[in-house]
């Protein structure tokens, strides 16, 4: 279970962060691209514990030969630093383009009354759905990692708050999920990650890419626990400054049992992933032993 594990926070200390942000404002985005994929990447795949879990990625699961798996982890890589590279210039004030693909079904759901929960994974750059995928009637609860860089964290309010968007930090002792309650209770949007076992050991067990891989429990238990609708958001970066995100809707057997519609909602999640991985399959960022 070692190699499980991962850090959860962006790299880098609030310095150097800050110094980044100001940097953008005043330069391209695509300096810092090519700074990355000449400089830093070619080191972080002789030196990062990341690299191999994706050279094993692009093996075991695209059956990859040894050079076309080397290379698409060095496209893995420098994909993923332009991801971080993004974030860091909407910080500064920088603006991405964004197409949104489903936007009727999300739409339709924000008007109504209840609730409902938006599934996303570490795949594209999901924080760029805070441009579009927001609701004047509803306010927008997001989990993050508790641990995050405060100047991260301070990016992210300033960017999104003005959008009716709210942060709600995971956290060690599991309070998170009295927030999550209450704002479902309220009929409220609540976003939350569901590739990622953290802090509860409890899983479920779902077929993806052609092996068995386990999800945490709770994402698909809480909407469950309510029978409130569930979608999927992944965003994925299809140009140098734009995004296009694709929003599914999940079809489970509400009337089921509580069991058998968590299994549903994690196969169906699985099955949405998989197609969106099947389009981009080097945008994917989970750099641990994902597969049993």
């Amino acid at each position: 279970m070692t190699e499980k594990k991962w850090q959860g926070d962006t790299f880098g200390n609030n310095c150097m962060h800050r110094w980044l942000i100001a940097m953008l404002r005043h330069s391209d985005v695509r300096i810092y691209y090519v700074f990355a994929a000449v400089c830093v990447i070619p080191f972080c795949l002789l030196f990062s514990p990341g690299a191999r879990h994706a050279y094993r990625y692009f093996r075991r699961r695209w059956h990859n030969g040894c050079v076309k798996a080397l290379w698409h982890t060095y496209v893995n890589h420098v994909l993923f630093s332009q991801v971080v590279i993004d974030r860091f210039a909407m910080f500064a004030g920088k603006k991405m383009s964004l197409q949104v693909e489903g936007h009727d079904a999300f739409k339709r759901l924000a008007q109504g009354e209840e609730g409902f929960v938006m599934l996303s994974a570490h795949v594209g750059c999901y924080e760029m759905a805070g441009y579009e995928l927001v609701s004047d009637s509803k306010p927008f609860n997001a989990l993050v990692y508790g641990g995050e860089k405060a100047s991260v964290m301070r990016g992210r309010q300033q960017l999104f708050g003005h959008n009716n968007i709210h942060m709600i930090p995971i956290r060690t002792d599991m309070s998170h999920l009295f927030e999550i309650d209450r704002a479902l209770s309220a009929g409220e949007i609540v976003s939350i990650p569901a590739d990622r076992v953290y802090g509860s050991p409890r899983t479920v067990t779902v077929n993806l890419l052609g092996a068995a891989a386990e999800l945490p429990l709770g994402p698909f238990q809480v909407p469950a626990m309510r029978q409130l609708n569930v979608v999927t958001v992944n965003v994925m970066k299809t140009s140098t400054r734009g995004y296009t995100a694709y929003v599914k809707v999940l079809d489970y057997d509400k009337q089921a049992p509580r069991k058998q519609q968590v299994q549903q909602l994690a196969t169906a999640y699985a099955a949405e992933l998989e197609q969106v991985l099947r389009r981009f399959p080097t945008q994917w960022y989970n750099y641990f032993e994902f597969w049993k």
